[in-house]
């Protein structure tokens, strides 16, 4: 997944050390946290976000697109901080295939 595309950032880093900054600036922590991919269809996807997820309490909600390509995920999770945010995302941008929102 290559989360430069499409922002102005020119390194992963910069990107991480932005949303931290817009997270902290926007939220307060501890709180629930909307988190939003798009995946390939694909149990084994699914369950390789999941993992990312454990020990972690959440609430997820999944729907395929119209021709079953593709599966929306929504997972509401209680974090921590902002710090907790950017290690989610980082460890689900590792899984080939997955779009984050």
């Amino acid at each position: 997944m290559d989360i430069l595309q499409g922002n102005q950032h020119a390194n992963p880093e910069e990107f991480y050390n932005s949303l931290k900054e817009k997270l902290e600036g926007h939220h307060d922590f501890p709180e629930d946290y909307l988190f939003k991919f798009i995946i390939p269809t694909d149990e084994a996807k699914l369950t390789e976000i999941y993992k990312v997820f454990d020990g972690i309490k959440f609430t997820l909600g999944n729907r395929e697109s119209k021709n079953g390509k593709y599966t929306a995920c929504n997972i509401n999770a209680f974090v921590l901080d902002a710090n907790q945010v950017v290690t989610i995302y980082k460890e689900v941008a590792k899984i080939e295939g997955v779009i984050l929102l």
